[in-house]
Formats: C-alpha cells, sequence, structure tokens
C-alpha cells in the first residue's frame, strides 16, 4: 500500500566546508515507522556558490504539490528575531536564514491548504512565528520561568534525551484525549529558546511546571497543526504519548492522500 509522503524542512549548514541541506535521522526513523509515511528533503532557500541568494524564489505550490504533510525538525539554530519583532542583537547563535526563508512561509502556505503539519522544538518556535507569536530568545534569564529548559551537554546522548520535567496536558485536549485522560506526562528538555507570546488562534496541549507554552495546536486548521517544544521522536516507540503523536499524523497525511487521489 502506498504511503503518503512528508516533506522535511532541512537546515543549511556547512559541511567540510560544502553547504548541506539536512536533517537528523532520528526525526526520519520517527516519521517513518511512526507515521508509516515515505520522508523526503526540502532544501532550504538555495544560494548561489558564493553564498548570496539565489534568484529563483521558493514556489510553495510547488512544494505542497508533491507533499501530504510537512514536518518541520528541530535544529542547533534559531529562528531570526527580526521575523517575531525583536533586534538582530538578540540572535542567538547559530542563525540558519536559509531554513528561514523556507519554513516561515510555507507553514502559512500549508495552513491555508490544508497540509497536515508537525513541529518538533525549532519547528514548534517556526510554527508561532510564522501564526503571529513571539519567542523568548533565552528562556534561561525570564525571571518569571526560573526552570532550566537547556540539557547538559556533557551528558551521552542517552542522558540528555532522557525525561526532565513534568508537563500539564491540557484538560478535554488532543494529547491527554490519546493518553487515556492523563494529567500530566514526563518529558525531556532540549532548548533554551521557547514561546513567549503565543500566536492568536492557537491553543495550548501542555505546559510545563514554569507555565512555558510545550504544546500547542490551531484548532482552525482544516487538518493536524500541532507543535511540540520537546523531542517526542526519541525513541518515541518507548513512549505513548510520543507514539500517538506520530501515529496521528500519519493519520493525517493519509487522509489527505486519500483525499486527493480521489480529486
Amino acid at each position: 500500500m502506498a504511503r503518503p509522503v512528508i516533506g522535511f524542512v532541512c537546515d543549511v549548514t556547512a559541511v567540510s566546508g560544502h553547504v548541506a541541506h539536512l536533517v537528523v535521522e532520528k526525526y526520519i526513523y520517527a516519521v517513518t515507522v511512526g507515521a508509516d509515511a515515505l520522508p523526503i528533503l526540502l532544501p532550504g532557500r538555495v544560494s548561489n556558490i558564493d553564498g548570496t541568494p539565489a534568484p529563483t524564489p521558493v514556489d510553495f505550490a510547488e512544494i505542497l504539490d508533491l507533499v501530504d504533510g510537512i514536518f518541520l525538525p528541530g535544529s542547533p539554530s534559531n529562528v531570526a528575531p527580526s521575523l517575531y519583532g525583536r533586534p538582530p542583537e538578540d540572535q542567538v547563535l547559530p542563525a540558519d536564514p536559509n531554513r528561514d526563508a523556507l519554513s516561515i512561509g510555507l507553514i502559512r502556505a500549508a495552513f491555508d491548504a490544508g497540509v497536515p503539519m508537525l513541529g518538533v522544538c525549532r519547528g514548534c518556535q517556526e510554527m508561532n512565528v510564522a501564526f503571529g507569536g513571539t519567542l523568548h530568545p533565552k528562556l534561561h534569564e525570564v525571571a518569571t520561568t526560573p526552570l532550566d529548559h537547556r540539557y547538559d551537554k556533557t551528558l551521552p546522548i542517552a542522558g540528555q534525551y532522557a525525561p526532565a520535567h513534568e508537563v500539564t496536558l491540557e484538560p478535554g485536549g488532543q494529547f491527554a484525549a490519546w493518553v487515556g485522560g492523563a494529567a500530566e506526562w514526563r518529558v525531556n528538555s532540549l532548548h533554551e529558546q521557547g514561546v513567549d507570546r503565543l500566536a492568536p488562534g492557537l491553543v495550548v496541549e501542555a505546559r510545563a511546571p514554569d507555565g512555558v507554552v510545550e504544546a500547542f495546536r490551531h484548532p482552525e486548521a482544516k487538518s493536524f497543526t500541532t507543535a511540540i517544544q520537546w523531542h517526542p521522536e526519541w525513541r518515541f516507540g518507548e513512549d505513548a504519548l510520543s507514539s500517538a503523536i506520530f501515529r496521528e499524523f500519519g493519520r493525517a497525511a493519509r487522509a489527505r492522500m486519500e483525499a486527493r487521489r480521489r480529486g
């Protein structure tokens, strides 16, 4: 049976002196297996060989004609502050303007077209910004958010991605329903930035103990439009909520695929 096609927004970064468009394998695995989907990579805005922006703009309609869903993965890079109304000096490096040039417009186009979307970490932040929200560039410097959401880089990978704190699931929300009405869930935490002002129209699915928004959805979207600040892709099969997130994303993408085939 054919699988729905999921387009992955890529980082644009240097590898051995060359420009590379890449996605970390753990995201691809979680969508391929957890959502039962076929991944394709969507390069960030392509630059000329000298690094200047290419003259050809991103054709969002062309991309959306190819895919049944959009996945926005996490990344070491951060969204440009200018995109949410803050001065350039608030940029926390590294930046990725080529990814910004693809992701923000693609999110808006996908929403208008009713294409399912799932954002994780940077992808969560991109979705909030694309819909008109703002970010805290450095959550640990905000007095009202005493919880340090960053991770210990000296730990092995498994330690970095280990559960770090509880989140409160919104009563009556999708996440709570997917895990039998649970009020809380334990999640990992590997982010420095996070939601400041939630975009108009978005509704919260989960909050950290300090009140920081950890997950949200767009209730007016024509299809699955959900974002998560933690990393559900990590060993998703061992966690009921993570498994449900990818399963429901895959179901939405399959429904779009089947509707497109019917014409």
